[in-house]
Formats: C-alpha cells, sequence, structure tokens
C-alpha cells in the first residue's frame, strides 16, 4: 500500500458480495482499502467483468476477477483481466510507475 500511496494512486475493490461479507472479509485479511458491494452487477456488468465461467464442467455466471488503472481524468489507462493474485500487485504497481512518467 505505500508503495501506491506513494504514487498518489488511490485502490477500491468491488464484487457482487453484500457489505456484510465485505467487511468481515477486510477484517479478516486486514484490509484497508474500500470495498464496494454491487449485488445488481451494475457496475460489474458495465465494465464488462460478468463473464460466463466453467468449473467441473458446469457453465455459470460470474466475475472475472480484473483491475482498472485509472487516471486522475478518469479515463482507463489499462486493463487487467483475468488477474492471478500472485505478483499482481507489483505489475500494477509498474505499470503505475510507467504511465505516471
Amino acid at each position: 500500500m505505500p508503495a501506491f500511496e506513494d504514487l498518489n494512486c488511490r485502490i477500491a475493490g468491488a464484487s457482487p458480495d453484500s457489505v456484510e461479507s465485505h467487511r468481515k472479509f477486510a477484517v479478516k485479511l486486514g484490509i484497508s482499502f474500500p470495498l464496494l458491494s454491487d449485488p445488481e452487477h451494475e457496475f460489474i456488468e458495465a465494465c464488462g467483468f460478468w463473464k460466463q465461467k466453467k468449473m467441473y464442467g458446469k457453465e455459470y455466471m460470474g466475475v472475472e476477477r480484473s483491475t482498472l488503472l485509472i487516471n486522475p481524468d478518469g479515463i482507463v489507462v489499462r486493463l487487467f483481466s483475468k488477474v492471478k493474485v500472485a505478483g499482481h500487485a507489483e505489475e500494477v504497481l509498474q505499470t503505475l510507475k510507467e504511465v505516471a512518467g
């Protein structure tokens, strides 16, 4: 978090989970940034993150873990799709440094 804060970057998460679920998750993992509840999928669908997925041969709708890097003017400068947690923060931080100049 300090490395992102040093670059004036703010972080927020969004999922269809409830506010209470987010609260418990944040407490459990010590998350200090906002977690936004989107149970109607309005934001998630508008961003194109609500996708058909498959697991064990069954198809279902769910969130494709993604990251948006948005500049101060509100323009998306990078979209990271199908994100894997391991190493992702470092990848986003490197990209942020590159676009920040």
